[in-house]
């Protein structure tokens, strides 16, 4: 069962033009509940113009804080993003979920790690609760940050990232890319690219030394960084990355198009969540569960609805299914069964999936 609350937001202001910052009042009943990690999102539901929208957005703030607070940064057309930059205020109530995530690695106090963080735009959010949380508990930890905007005025919780680099001073390195700008240094001209990388992992970054990387941002900027991170002698299970929802590439496309043509008309589906079962079958006007159970009554959690936030996630028990797209569950995951409701085709005539997991 999807397990919102109807909690009320405590403070609403604008970090730049076009990007809002609220804060949730959590009640003291539910702090327990809504105890989150660094990196984590909430997901939020409102009814806007007679329709229920939801949307998933990383906590900026630090666990160590004591505050449960999102940015949304302004999207044309952007249903959601421009209620909350336009139209929400202090004392409304909106549906929001407890935290969920997985981006992010354990905290230890003995830690001594170096860790390099790249972010893009509103990437910056999940990237900053990360940073504040190390920093404060892994007294021997240092970073880099790596961020890039279209323009200095655009830069996304500036003056939060200036107040921690001298908090921190000698732990916490911050290089500003801007795209939209020149800045004095060439380096800093522009977006992340092959050279550029090559550039900072012969000069600035030391590979051998780097423990954690963790990068936010368009799927193109980050599987550019992931890749030529690796050629530079990074292991990937150190690269860590929670990507924007995007158009699918030529390569998906073509995936979910060859999928469509195994799919299984009339699947009977069995969900079960909250200990309770719903049963339905697939109709052809849905390609994935998570479609067809919301069309015929189901009420299960979700968000992005494209492969992204891992909301929806549940497990297989019976049957067989495929995901069109995957970019949040882990492969050790996947090999237990669990998949994207929102992405899984089925391929037998009967599936039985479970969101109690």
């Amino acid at each position: 069962m999807a397990k919102f609350h109807d909690i009320q937001v405590k403070d609403v202001y604008k970090e730049t033009a076009d990007c809002a910052v609220v804060t949730f009042d959590i009640p003291q009943e539910l702090k327990e509940n809504f105890a989150f990690e660094q990196g984590q999102h909430l997901t939020l539901k409102a009814q806007i113009d007679g329709e229920e929208v939801r949307r998933s957005y990383s906590l900026c703030s630090s666990p160590v804080d004591d505050l449960w607070r999102v940015a949304v940064k302004e999207i044309p057309g952007g249903k959601f993003s421009t209620f909350v930059n336009n139209k929400l205020s202090a004392g409304d109530t909106l549906g929001v979920m407890p935290p969920s995530g997985k981006f992010n690695t354990a905290v230890h106090q003995e830690n001594a790690k170096n860790y390099i963080v790249f972010a893009a735009g509103s990437g910056i959010t999940p990237i900053l609760s990360i940073i504040k949380t190390h920093l404060a508990l892994e007294p021997k930890s240092t970073f880099k940050l790596f961020y890039v905007n279209r323009t200095a005025k655009s830069i996304i919780f500036k003056e939060e990232i200036e107040q921690l680099r001298n908090q921190f001073f000698g732990r916490f390195e911050v290089f500003y890319f801007l795209t939209q700008e020149e800045r004095d240094i060439e380096f800093l001209n522009g977006r992340f690219s092959a050279e550029k990388l090559a550039f900072l992992t012969q000069h600035i970054i030391d590979v051998d030394t780097v423990d954690e990387c963790f990068i936010c941002g368009p799927e193109e900027m980050i599987f550019l960084i992931r890749d030529e991170l690796q050629k530079a002698g990074l292991d990937k299970n150190h690269i860590h990355y929670e990507l924007f929802v995007t158009g699918l590439s030529k390569e998906d496309k073509e995936r979910v198009k060859k999928l469509a043509q195994s799919r299984v008309e009339g699947t009977d589906v069995t969900i079960i969540d909250g200990g309770k079962q719903f049963h339905f079958v697939m109709a052809n006007e849905h390609d994935n569960i998570l479609d067809g159970a919301l069309s015929a009554g189901a009420d299960l959690p979700f968000a992005c609805k494209g492969g992204v936030c891992s909301t929806c996630k549940c497990k297989v028990v019976d049957g067989k299914v495929e995901m069109k797209i995957n970019y949040a569950l882990e492969e050790d995951e996947v090999a237990k069964g669990l998949v994207l409701s929102c992405q899984a085709v089925p391929l037998t005539d009967k599936v039985v999936v479970d969101f109690d997991v």
